[in-house]
This record gives C-alpha cells, sequence and structure tokens, in this order.
C-alpha cells in the first residue's frame, strides 16, 4: 500500500495565479476604502474647503508680480487641492494595512500559499485607485465653479493618472511605514510629515513670490514640480514639459517608496 505524500509548504503560486491573487488583494483593498466614508469623507471635502477658502482670501494676489497669468485663483488652486487630497487619502491605505498587521489578518494571509508580493501591491493598486478617483473628482466638481482645464480632456486624463501615480508612490511610504511598524497610530502619525512637505512646495503660493529659505526649500521639494505639472495642464495648455512633472515625479517617487515597502515586507517576513 502507497502512502499518498502531502505537500506541507505550498509552492510558489505560478504568472497567471500571482496575477489574480494581486486583483483580488486589489478589489479588497477598494472595497474597504469604499465601506468606511468616515475615513474618504475628510480627503474629499479638505481639499475643496481650502480652495474656496484659498480663492476667497488671495482672489487679488493674481495681480503680483510673478504670479502666474491665470483666469481665476481657483485654476492656480486645483493642482494643489488634488495632490492634497491624495496625499491624505494615502494614509488610508498604510492605514488599512498596519490594521491587518494588528488584527492578525495579514499573518494568516502569509500561513496560505498567497504571494507575498501581492498583499503588497493589492494595497498599492487600490491607493492608486483611490487617487486615480480623487484627482477625477476634484476637477469635475471644481469646474461648474469656473476652473478651466486649458489642456482639455487629454489633460483631465492626465491629471487623473497623476492622481493614480501619487497615490500609488505615497502608499509606498505609508505601507513601508505600517510594515516596518505594525502600529495604525504610527502610520495616522505620518499625517503631519505629509502637510509639512506639500506646505513647503508651491501648492499653495508660486515659487516666483516666495523669498528666503521657504523658497529655497520649495525648490529642492519634489512636491513642487509635481503641483507645477499639473498645475500647467490647468492653466497654460498640454506641453511635454507639463505632462513630464504630472507624470515622471510621483512615478520617481513610486520607485523609491515601493523599494522602501518592499524592503520592508523583507523585513517582516524575515522576523517571523
Amino acid at each position: 500500500m502507497s502512502a499518498a505524500t502531502v505537500t506541507l509548504v505550498p509552492s510558489a503560486p505560478g504568472r497567471g495565479v500571482w496575477w489574480a491573487q494581486t486583483w483580488a488583494m486589489s478589489k479588497r483593498s477598494i472595497l474597504a476604502i469604499a465601506r468606511q466614508p468616515a475615513l474618504v469623507m475628510p480627503s474629499l471635502i479638505f481639499p475643496l474647503f481650502f480652495a474656496a477658502l484659498g480663492t476667497s482670501s488671495f482672489g487679488k494676489a493674481t495681480v503680483l508680480p510673478g504670479f502666474p497669468r491665470v483666469n481665476s485663483f481657483l485654476d492656480f488652486s486645483l493642482a494643489g487641492s488634488v495632490v492634497q487630497g491624495v496625499l491624505f487619502g494615502s494614509v488610508t491605505g498604510g492605514t488599512a494595512l498596519a490594521t491587518d498587521i494588528e488584527l492578525g489578518f495579514f499573518d494568516r494571509l502569509l500561513a496560505t500559499p498567497t504571494s507575498r508580493v501581492s498583499i503588497l501591491l493589492g494595497r498599492l493598486a487600490g491607493a492608486a485607485a483611490f487617487g486615480a478617483f480623487q484627482a477625477l473628482f476634484f476637477t469635475l466638481v471644481l469646474i461648474p465653479f469656473g476652473v478651466t482645464i486649458e489642456a482639455g480632456l487629454v489633460g483631465v486624463l492626465v491629471i487623473t493618472l497623476s492622481g493614480a501615480l501619487t497615490g500609488m508612490g505615497i502608499g509606498g511610504f505609508t505601507a513601508a511605514m505600517a510594515l516596518k511598524t505594525g502600529s495604525s497610530e504610527a502610520v495616522q502619525g505620518s499625517f503631519p510629515l505629509l502637510f509639512i512637505a506639500l506646505f513647503f512646495s508651491s501648492a499653495f503660493f508660486p515659487r516666483q513670490t516666495m523669498q528666503g529659505v521657504y523658497r529655497h526649500v520649495a525648490n529642492v521639494n519634489p512636491m513642487s514640480y509635481l503641483v507645477e505639472g499639473v498645475r500647467g495642464l490647468t492653466i497654460d495648455g498640454l506641453t511635454l514639459g507639463h505632462v513630464a512633472g504630472a507624470l515622471l515625479v510621483p512615478a520617481a517617487i513610486g520607485v523609491v517608496s515601493i523599494g522602501l515597502s518592499l524592503r520592508a515586507l523583507s523585513g517582516r517576513l524575515a522576523a517571523r
């Protein structure tokens, strides 16, 4: 009588299975965001509030020397609103990953033949989808109030794609923090750091009107070039430089952040 052989350690999933697992984790991440409106709404409401407040308070600033030619301050503020919302929304994905670790769901996934990388990529894909939604949402909501996208429909598509890349790029940093600390509170604590990074950029005022340390920091802050790429599509039109700023800057951020998150994932797996 021959004994049946039982495989105790699952083999690595094939390519098709790997993609299916990543897709399943992506859907779970997107559904988790949709089912928690209390976490999602602030990242949609506050950027619109700041856009309205800025337009009301700084509407006459458009005549200052060095200020770009715009139809209104609202046109200028759209890019800052998009990037601000996506940055804040990216914290949600990292917090959800940290919560999975705290509740033990992450360890249960590791006990299955699920691809380890798909767990991370699923979260990042969810962050990208939410970032694209936010970028499109802010654009469509502000158009009836007078925002004009000089780059037209193609510009709107590029802005939406920029939101997706930004969501994935910043989501990589929050995912790395979640994997490193396993604490949702630590990930939520990154919110002030993201706001400071955005504040010391050209998101709220052009670099040409800045002086001193503020301008020096904004000049080396990659957020400035991301915002200016999106803003150029809004107020100037479709140019290669604006498209490069809107897409290549968040893509470069994503290369760094995803590398850090993969390293953090490897460290957590090694520590088990």
